[in-house]
């Protein structure tokens, strides 16, 4: 364990400033993405069914962006075709939402 922990210690401790700030863009990225689950939950239970509110689809949206301009720095081609491919879903799934809210007679 100490061999591990004198690893992760050194690796932050040979990061440039330049490089710190993209890691914490990149763990704030998957922060919200993660967080997007954690409120699909909740509101799942709240209601006793499964739901994916609208919030869902905007924090998949903001995360996915934010991951992808980390992958993009990092040049990492798993993650930019990941993330790009995963932000047209959810820009495509609140288009959607949207137009159907604008249909929706009110009453």
């Amino acid at each position: 364990m100490d061999a591990l922990w004198s690893q992760v210690t050194s690796y932050f401790a040979h990061l440039s400033q330049v490089e710190a700030v993209w890691l914490g863009i990149g763990f704030l990225g998957q922060g919200l993405f993660f967080s997007r689950w954690v409120l699909q939950w909740v509101v799942s239970e709240r209601e006793a069914k499964s739901r994916i509110p609208t919030a869902f689809w905007y924090m998949s949206l903001a995360g996915g962006i934010i991951v992808l301009f980390y992958a993009i720095h990092r040049k990492d081609p798993v993650f930019i075709v990941g993330q790009g491919l995963g932000a047209f879903v959810y820009f495509r799934n609140l288009v959607l939402i949207h137009r159907n809210r604008k249909q929706a007679p009110s009453g």
